[in-house]
């Protein structure tokens, strides 16, 4: 069978879970994973099992792609994946993945159910007076029963992965392989001369494959064979409904007339309804908003997956699916499974709440947090009071993990603005799609504002203003020219008082020498800069990082570490930080992974690997005059692009994210040094 290969839309709770079923099966080929949101778990899943992931599924998207599991629950994106997709690929909608995360949570449980099952089918099967014998598609024995040894004066062992003639000789269960028909109630005589009253029935796969036969045969000379076969019957269905009463999904069974037959307990949970009132009333009885997916079913023969309804009084929002129950062609009834979602609907609604109380928050630092006695720290803190003082446009520049945004807020506090509110925005990380509206708001009813009418007489802090659209960058413009604001579908303006402070580790000069900022806004925000200097240009400051980053870390790990020692400060001296502040905190982190529990003192073998790329690098320079700052930073910065995306295969989402950029600012330095070109052979 040819394997699938598959892309799954979405990472969220439903991705994730099917991330895990279909990577353990050898029959898929899990192409890629995607999501707009960079932290969804399911990312980070396939990142540990080596999958690859990103946020554009269109990425992966090739002629021999066979399915797309749609994984957001969102319609919008179902209907979308279905326009731009040939009709050849299969799209599965997103409610699938809702109902395969709660069947993964149940997957320990049902795996002891399923074992305890398997072991009171092989009891059942040997506790039957008839026998039974199966064989496969090349005609071997794979299985007989107990019974079948006492008729058949054999054992297992004997006759498993024998032909089925050898055991049996006139037997004509093979004829089956052929015909693909069952016989029912065949004469079958043995050489020692017992009869045997033989059912056989062919084994056919979905696809209508012939896989085997078995035949369940009796020794019609024994009187109490009618008698015992009632006996096994009665245990099969007394397990059959055990195992639904067992199950943690809300199932309910209607017959051909639309009346309820059973309902399990975890229905009654669901929905509120006892069997008295569900069983034997009609399909509708559970309904409080929508059609009645059971009567549906009846009518049309086809099954319906992932249907929203409310049921029961207390309306609970639901996920259905119902299938028909059908009986040698005729529909006898049907079966539906109920997936609560009204928990997921209710944190959805919470998880907006939180968003927009974490809009208001205030500033959290004061300059008091900005640790250092270095005089290019000094120097920073001098600009940023003196910018705290005015309401001037600030530009904060500097390397990831310098400190941008504690100095952002720093210089909040000190304004005289502190008691409004500081809203931060990470422009690299804002979904393009929505930015205009988030940040300028949307007019009509229900209209919205946006965050510079929320920041109104407040600071709004727009960290990564280098990765702003274009677009959008000349709106932002004439907002900071105009002082006022239009809302989308709006042609009234309205004043605003904002402080802008913006940050960026991007060249911006140079990104308006490849036209991806606007030269005019430079000039505009530039009105104050202040340069963050990296950690290397300040190491003396490590004096009083490390003991406030042990604290903090002290309280994250539940741990009593007291102090570096000197080993241990020197090789962190030598160092040269290419991840500034951040990075240091995670050394120190993986630090405290690799003591004892009960260690105070970190030592020199505690502390993980460092790079010493750009100490080797300069050792190399002989003569310091021919070389430019800017030069010999940008030589070092495409050596460790170019090393960073060959570990990660060329992938330039995985190595976006090792190295703490956004997708579009990798685009950039890749173009910048000429390595998106040809990407396998830099």
């Amino acid at each position: 069978m040819k394997m699938k290969r598959v892309i799954i839309v979405g990472a969220g709770t439903g991705g994730s879970a099917l991330l895990n079923l279909l990577k353990e099966t050898d029959q898929i080929e899990i192409v890629a994973i995607t999501d707009i949101n960079p932290g969804a778990i399911g990312l980070q899943k396939a990142a540990e099992f080596g999958i690859p992931f990103g946020e554009n599924w269109e990425h992966w998207m090739d002629e021999s792609v066979d399915i797309i599991f749609e994984a957001t629950g969102e319609e919008e994106v179902f209907k979308e994946l279905q326009r731009r997709t040939s009709k050849d690929i299969v799209v599965v909608p997103g409610a699938i993945a809702y109902v395969i995360s709660a069947l993964l949570e149940e997957k320990n449980s049902l795996i002891s159910e399923k074992s305890e099952q398997a072991h009171n089918q092989d009891l059942i099967l040997n506790s039957i007076h008839d026998g039974m014998i199966v064989i496969d598609s090349h005609n071997k024995v794979v299985f007989i029963n107990q019974s079948s040894e006492r008729i058949l004066h054999t054992t297992k062992e004997q006759v498993v992965g024998l032909p089925v003639t050898d055991v049996i000789p006139l037997t004509k269960l093979p004829e089956l392989l052929t015909t693909k028909e069952k016989q029912i109630n065949k004469e079958v005589s043995l050489p020692n001369g017992k009869k045997l009253l033989s059912t056989r029935i062919p084994m056919v796969d979905a696809s209508g494959n012939i896989i085997g036969a078995y035949a369940i045969f009796k020794d019609i000379t024994e009187a109490v064979a009618l008698a015992e076969e009632l006996t096994d019957i009665k245990e099969v269905t007394t397990m059959l409904e055990a195992i639904i009463n067992s199950s943690e999904e809300a199932i309910s069974v209607v017959d051909e007339k639309g009346n309820g037959l059973m309902i399990n307990p975890a229905y009654t949970k669901i929905t509120g309804l006892t069997e008295p009132q569900v069983i034997g009333k009609p399909a509708t009885a559970d309904i409080s908003e929508g059609e009645s997916m059971h009567m549906q079913v009846l009518r049309t023969g086809e099954p319906v997956r992932g249907v929203q309804m409310k049921v029961g009084p207390k309306k609970r929002d639901v996920l259905v699916n119902v299938a028909p129950i059908i009986v040698e062609d005729v529909i006898k009834g049907s079966v539906g499974v109920l997936h609560d979602v009204s928990e997921l609907y209710q944190l959805n609604e919470e998880l907006s709440k939180a968003k927009q109380l974490i809009r208001s928050l205030k500033a959290s630092y004061t300059f008091k947090d900005l640790l250092g006695k270095s005089e290019a720290l000094q120097l920073v803190i001098d600009q940023a009071k003196i910018a705290a003082n005015t309401s001037v446009t600030v530009l904060l520049r500097g390397e990831s993990g310098t400190g941008k945004e504690l100095l952002a807020h720093a210089i909040h506090h000190e304004s005289e603005r502190s008691e409004r509110k500081f809203i931060r925005i990470n422009c690299a990380t804002m979904a393009h799609d929505y930015i205009e509206e988030e940040l300028f708001g949307v007019a009509g009813s229900p209209g919205r504002e946006g965050y510079f009418e929320e920041a109104h007489k407040g600071t709004l802090f727009l960290d990564e203003i280098g990765e702003l659209p274009v677009k959008i960058q000349a709106k932002l413009l004439r907002v900071l020219q105009e002082k006022e604001v239009k809302r989308l579908g709006s042609s009234r303006a309205s004043k605003i008082d904002v402080r802008i402070i913006a940050a960026t580790n991007m060249n911006l000069e140079k990104a308006i020498g490849n036209e991806f900022f606007r030269e005019d806004l430079y000039y505009r925000l530039n009105k104050l800069p202040i340069h963050i200097p990296p950690l290397r240009e300040r190491k003396e400051d490590l004096v009083e990082l490390i003991p406030f980053l042990l604290e903090k870390l002290n309280d994250a790990y539940g741990r009593k570490v007291e102090e570096v020692d000197r080993g241990a400060f020197e090789r962190l001296m030598n160092y040269e930080w290419p991840g500034n502040i951040r990075e240091l905190e995670n050394i120190l982190g993986r630090a405290f992974i690799n003591m004892e529990h009960s260690g105070t003192v970190i030592r020199t073998h505690h502390i993980p690997a460092l790079s010493s790329d750009i100490t080797a690098e300069f050792n190399k320079r002989a003569e310091w005059e021919d070389f430019q700052l800017q030069e010999v930073v940008e030589q070092y910065e495409k050596q460790v692009l170019v090393q960073a995306y060959r570990t990660h295969n060329f992938n330039k989402t995985r190595t976006a994210k090792a190295l703490g950029v956004s997708l579009r600012n990798l685009y950039y330095k890749l173009d910048k040094y000429g390595l998106s070109k040809n990407d396998n052979k830099e």
